[in-house]
């Protein structure tokens, strides 16, 4: 459960991109960067870029590495690629990028999920780590996935008045 106390301190709106990696969806039928679109406005967020591709590792990170490379991206949600099969190679594509990890985002993940997915949450291979100072969160392809990801973690931790910590306030302290 996350703490708000919107007295404390003021909602402060992340520029988010997101980024669907799937060999069989399109923008017409994209329902999972569908939700974190909306989901990222409904809070108050923005929506700095958007993008569809397939599995490809060299693809992704060419889009991720430009997104991490702009100031004016603070957020990056990658939804699909990060289960087991051959074509899934998200998590392969981030990792060296990444200036840190943070497992506990998929720990957490996988914890919600067990609730609605039961033992098949052990397949997910969702994670989240930092690069050049851009927080990035790898999501399952699933909608349901993407939706408990933003409604259980990302909504809270992405939210400045959510005590009693938040990414938010870690944002200007990351190029230390």
């Amino acid at each position: 459960m996350s703490h708000s106390d919107p007295t404390h301190k003021a909602f402060q709106p992340l520029r988010i991109a997101v980024l669907t990696v799937s060999d069989s969806r399109t923008r017409d039928n994209d329902t999972s960067g569908d939700v974190l679109q909306a989901s990222l406005e409904a809070a108050g967020h923005v929506l700095a870029d958007r993008d569809l591709l397939p599995d490809d590792i060299y693809q992704l990170r060419a889009v991720v590495s430009a997104w991490i490379a702009r100031e004016d991206v603070n957020v990056v949600l990658v939804t699909g690629g990060t289960g087991l099969t051959g074509r899934d190679h998200t998590p392969e594509a981030l990792q060296p990028l990444l200036d840190r990890e943070i497992p506990g985002f998929g720990e957490l993940f996988r914890h919600y999920s067990l609730e609605e997915i039961g033992p098949a949450t052990i397949q997910s291979r969702a994670m989240a780590g930092l690069a050049n100072a851009t927080l990035i969160f790898a999501l399952p392809g699933s909608t349901g996935a993407c939706r408990t990801a933003w409604e259980r973690i990302l909504a809270s931790q992405l939210d400045a008045r959510t005590a009693p910590c938040n990414f938010v306030s870690l944002l200007p302290r990351l190029r230390e």
